[in-house]
């Protein structure tokens, strides 16, 4: 992908976190891997980690639709991690260990091009994740890896997850600007068209490594109104 782009006149860039700024897989597998040497429990901890971030969306969509109550995301990653645990090597894990992982969201390692390109969309434009990780996790997630926001707005705000509409509103709500002055990015194509049909602009960075080792990214949304290959790229666009 070169890029491509429509005209994009914005004040704020919002960005997803997970997948689209850090490398949950890698930094989680290493994490389970570290806990399992420490513990002395074995398993194929790639699959471990992607069984974990399977029973992200469904359960984050009980919670969208009312089946479940609005909870941190810490609490419905150790519930998913419970769930993951039940029948399997991570039974043995200790209540400790367990939180440790959860833990471990909060501190991913960053794509090679994420601070760069932050910094560098910075110099224009106010920064700020819209993620459904709760505030502290965000907080401390920022500090940890570096990344230059001028604050941090999340999904907990509105105390839903994506992709609820009110989540996206928090942005215009927030910062005080009209939804065509923000820019939402994200390797997600369905988080981009509800973020669009909240008249937010949207932006697709591809991450194929979000898909898997040898995942494949999808095709960004057909009227999103900038693709780049990385966030410098897009910094290079807009």
């Amino acid at each position: 992908m070169a890029g491509n782009v429509r005209p994009v006149d914005v004040e704020i860039i919002a960005f997803d976190v997970f997948g689209t700024l850090v490398d949950w897989h890698s930094s989680i597998t290493a994490a389970l891997a570290e806990v399992g040497a420490r513990t002395g429990i074995d398993a194929d901890w790639p699959a471990v980690a992607s069984a974990w971030r399977a029973r992200y969306r469904p359960t984050l969509g009980r919670v969208v639709a009312g089946d479940l109550p609005f909870q941190s995301l810490d609490d419905l990653h150790r519930m998913m991690l419970d769930e993951i645990a039940a029948d399997g090597p991570l039974q043995a894990l200790g209540g400790a260990d367990a939180d440790e992982l959860v833990r471990a969201w909060h501190r991913l390692t960053p794509w090679p091009d994420t601070v760069p390109g932050l910094t560098k969309l910075r110099e224009r434009h106010i920064l700020t994740p819209l993620s459904n990780g709760g505030m502290g996790l965000l907080t401390r997630l920022a500090r940890a890896a570096g990344l230059p926001f001028d604050c941090i707005l999340s999904a907990e705000l509105a105390g839903t997850y994506k992709p609820d509409p009110r989540v996206y509103r928090l942005v215009p709500r927030y910062l005080d600007v009209p939804p065509d002055r923000v820019l939402m990015v994200a390797c997600h194509p369905d988080d981009l068209e509800a973020a669009a049909r909240e008249g937010l602009r949207t932006g697709y960075i591809p991450r194929p490594r979000e898909w898997g080792p040898d995942g494949t990214a999808p095709p960004p949304p057909d009227h999103v109104d900038v693709a780049a290959d990385d966030l410098l790229s897009l910094a290079a666009l807009i």
